[in-house]
């Protein structure tokens, strides 16, 4: 084991153990937050398990996770966007601590990686992952009012 899985696995650990207790507790709001942050944690972890295991494809998975996850939690807020409507899901800190854990995984791995055409794959994650985490946060605590209207 390297440190690079060692990583992953951390943050595997820790960020699946807190997206388990989310989707599994509470109320309706911290589940589809849960749901959101699953992406945040399984994103990063795929591209540190891409570096440690030397398989670029699951830099490909990473991508395909970065760019359907926000989606799947927009759909979530515009079917519930009723059942939201009661209680307003908020959770900055846990969206921006997602973020940053996101930009320090991909800026580690393109310094790693060195220049090239992975590192431009490995930024393009990074920027649907973050871009879309954030979008899909602000959706769910009623800043996007088309999203959750209609």
């Amino acid at each position: 084991m390297n440190g690079w899985i060692l990583a992953a696995t951390v943050l595997l650990g820790g960020g699946g153990a807190a997206a388990l207790w989310g989707v599994a507790t509470g109320p309706l709001s911290r589940r589809v937050v849960a749901q959101n942050l699953t992406t945040s944690a399984i994103c990063p972890s795929l591209l540190l398990l891409s570096q440690g295991y030397g398989r670029p494809s699951y830099v490909d998975l990473a991508l395909l996770l970065a760019l359907l996850g926000p989606v799947g939690t927009l759909v979530f807020a515009r079917l519930l966007a009723e059942d939201l409507e009661a209680e307003q899901p908020s959770a900055w800190g846990l969206t921006w601590t997602a973020a940053a854990v996101g930009a320090v995984v991909v800026l580690v791995l393109c310094v790693a990686g060195g220049p090239g055409r992975a590192m431009v794959k490995l930024l393009v994650v990074g920027a649907l992952l973050i871009c879309g985490n954030v979008i899909a946060s602000r959706a769910l605590s009623g800043g996007m009012k088309g999203v959750r209207d209609g």
